[in-house]
């Protein structure tokens, strides 16, 4: 199977860049090893009960909004911009002490997204690397996952493939929704790269994994709600298609070069513009309308 190149249009740079940090200040020299050797990190403690508890109201508010319009909850998808609640996770300091430890200490921000499987949420999260999908170069994102919810086998837990993130750009086939799954993109066949790992987490726990790294998700048959929020954190030697200046929220630290400019923390809660919002509805109904 020929591997797929979904920007075409743009030289990339997609291989996994190893950590080098002798001195870690949150992590351990055995966690970034870790890293290193099979691509993710987990669990790590965050919030304690009650702000896990905080966290999970403030989704269930957001997703509120969000089914009012006609979205579904898969929807809140970069809405960083729009909602200052996730806005202050984005820079929460506990979870960019973790980050800084894999990428340095001046950090970007240009993806935030709740993957929410409803109970009983038949909707697989393919198989797949993060990088393929993305016009940034070079390839040197690290995910946090924040469990909003328990997350674990029974519930649909992301799973990965160890050392997969060594690999390079793996093969994958043009897949859609109609298939009930979530993302446009699947690597078929991941056993032949190993056994999956679960990645277990309680409420308030994250994770940590790398772009390059092969992961996905089952479906919910259980009762239980399976709630993350995956923050997307890079260096700012990053690019993307964009000419400078590019927008992003500078978490920490600062840019030199001056290509990202800084997003201001939004005012409220918001929903992203009407367009954004009707033409999310409009593939949301659609959706529905094919698995009737």
């Amino acid at each position: 199977m020929p591997v797929l190149d979904a920007h075409p249009d743009m030289e990339r740079d997609l291989r996994f860049f190893p950590v080098a940090n002798p001195f870690p200040g949150r992590l351990t020299s055995a966690r970034i090893n870790d890293y290193n050797e099979k691509g993710y990190i987990f669990p790590l403690e965050l919030f304690t009960e009650k702000e896990a508890e905080a966290n999970r109201d403030y989704f269930d508010r957001l997703m509120a909004k969000a089914e009012a319009a006609g979205l579904d909850s898969y929807s809140i998808n970069g809405w960083q911009r729009y909602c200052s609640g996730i806005y202050d996770l984005v820079v929460e300091d506990r979870i960019l002490d973790y980050v800084e430890d894999i990428i340095g200490s001046d950090i970007v921000c240009t993806m935030a997204h709740y993957f929410c499987k409803t109970a009983r949420d038949l909707h697989t999260v393919y198989w797949h690397q993060d990088a393929s999908f993305w016009p940034l170069t070079p390839s040197k994102v690290v995910t946090v996952w924040l469990a909003i919810d328990d997350a674990d086998k029974e519930n649909g837990a992301m799973q990965v493939v160890p050392g997969t993130h060594l690999r390079d750009r793996l093969a994958y086939e043009l897949v859609s929704d109609e298939q009930r799954g979530v993302l446009s993109q699947s690597v078929p066949h991941p056993e032949q790269f190993g056994d999956p790992v679960s990645i277990e987490l309680k409420a308030g726990q994250i994770s940590l994994h790398t772009d390059m790294l092969l992961h996905g998700s089952q479906p919910n048959p259980s009762g239980r709600r399976r709630c993350g929020l995956t923050i997307r954190y890079f260096p700012v030697d990053v690019r993307t298609k964009e000419e400078s200046p590019a927008e992003g929220i500078i978490c920490r630290g600062s840019d030199p070069t001056g290509y990202w400019r800084n997003l201001p923390r939004p005012d409220g809660d918001n929903l992203p513009p009407a367009e954004v919002v009707e033409e999310r509805a409009r593939v949301v109904a659609e959706k529905r309308r094919g698995l009737q």
